[in-house]
């Protein structure tokens, strides 16, 4: 079987599972997304790897695996999403050291997570995507921007959250916000982190 190789698109908020975020791959060498739902935790951690402005205090869960990893010199080749199974997509991480390759069982939003932060690629095989990649119209302005961008700025904009809450920044001097930031980098909060973050890009 062919694998075909994604890119990470996006992350949105679930519309139809309270408290998960639907993932989306997107096929690189056509306009097939892939629609993965995962928590918000694994949702987080895909954002800030994404996100190079804003470092945790502390390593999160991928992050020690990746720091684990490294000192033990294993690296992740590659990441295939190799089965899908009544909706649950299951995913294989390929693995070296010494020149062995190894293959590890893996979650697919944990594998992805892993993937950015060894800069591995992401493949699926070519019956999946055709049983489960579906065609999304994507808003041209954000076409054209850094999909980085998109990326965290779907993750944090949930239907609930109020119009508000960018101007309480707005008022904010440059100075406040950049303390603002590191207190909400140091307190782990990296949504409000990227809230400021963008409001000093504003600036």
């Amino acid at each position: 079987m062919s694998l075909v190789r994604l890119n990470i698109k996006g992350i949105s908020y679930s519309q139809t599972q309270n408290g998960a975020y639907a993932l989306i791959l997107n096929e690189v060498d056509g306009d097939r997304k892939l629609p993965i739902v995962i928590g918000a935790f694994e949702a987080q951690s895909i954002a800030i790897a994404l996100e190079k402005e804003i470092r945790p205090p502390r390593p999160l869960t991928h992050d020690l695996f990746k720091n684990f990893s490294d000192r033990f010199d294993i690296t992740v080749k590659q990441v295939i999403i190799h089965k899908l199974v009544d909706g649950v997509f299951y995913s294989s991480l390929i693995c070296e050291r010494d020149k062995i390759e190894e293959i590890i069982d893996a979650r697919t939003s944990d594998a992805i997570a892993l993937a950015l932060r060894f800069q591995a690629p992401i493949f699926t095989y070519k019956n999946i995507l055709d049983k489960a990649g579906i065609y999304l119209k994507v808003n041209p302005e954000n076409e054209a921007s850094d999909n980085k961008d998109v990326l965290v700025e779907d993750f944090i904009a949930e239907e609930h959250e109020k119009p508000s809450t960018q101007d309480v920044y707005k008022s904010k001097t440059l100075d406040e916000l950049n303390q603002l930031l590191t207190e909400a980098v140091m307190n782990e909060d990296y949504e409000k982190a990227v809230k400021i973050r963008d409001e000093i890009s504003k600036r």
